[in-house]
């Protein structure tokens, strides 16, 4: 779901800003298209154009590369999110209608850019692990937003628990991006999302 680049670590040149961000957004495609442990540093020298000596002034080794794509993809994927009004119903399903038809266009291949770095790196990089729970959260802490917007402007029940919400939306939108995955088809995705989105509106305090 990436709309937006992030933006380049200070303590840079113009071009080592420019000669970093080729690496990392080349290491990016290559780790989804292909994943961690099928990525090889030579591999993202050789598709990035730099040598052996520039991609080492950027990063120590490979887990430090892997956690500048983690950092990559948050950053790439909140920023796409911050262009959807999620303070009303009507923004919620405009965000559906993108996911769903992104997810779409890949022919649902690659899974979720964050979710899958998840599964790979969780249980053997602790501070990848880190990085990526961080990540989740700025992604949750978007949808948890909109939601507390829609309260504030009446349009959510008082009751409604924004937060719990907001949770519960990445969930099911994060296994609705896998069972697409493994299925080849949008059907669980769209499901997930409708779901959360008819749970919302039944929490709603009149039509927005």
């Amino acid at each position: 779901m990436p709309t937006q680049p992030p933006a380049a670590p200070r303590g840079l040149t113009r071009k080592g800003q420019a000669t970093r961000e080729r690496i990392v957004a080349t290491a990016a495609d290559l780790i989804f298209e292909k994943g961690v442990d099928h990525t090889t540093i030579d591999d993202v020298r050789t598709a990035a154009n730099v040598s052996s000596s520039q991609l080492y002034h950027y990063f120590d080794d490979k887990p430090a590369l892997v956690r500048a794509v983690v950092e990559h993809q948050a950053d790439t994927i909140v920023g796409g999110q911050e262009q959807f009004d999620l303070s009303s119903l009507r923004g919620f399903r405009k965000w559906r209608e993108f996911v769903v038809s992104y997810e779409r266009s890949l022919n649902c291949r690659g899974g979720c850019p964050i979710g899958s770095l998840g599964g790979q790196l969780s249980e053997t990089d602790q501070d990848a692990r880190e990085t990526l729970a961080v990540g989740f959260k700025r992604w949750e802490q978007t949808i948890r937003t909109g939601l507390r917007s829609m309260q504030e402007l009446g349009r959510l029940r008082r009751q409604a628990d924004p937060d719990k919400l907001a949770l519960a939306t990445l969930a099911a939108l994060q296994g609705g991006l896998l069972l697409s995955q493994i299925e080849r088809n949008t059907r669980p995705l769209e499901a997930a999302l409708d779901a959360m989105i008819d749970l919302i509106e039944s929490q709603s305090a009149k039509r927005a």
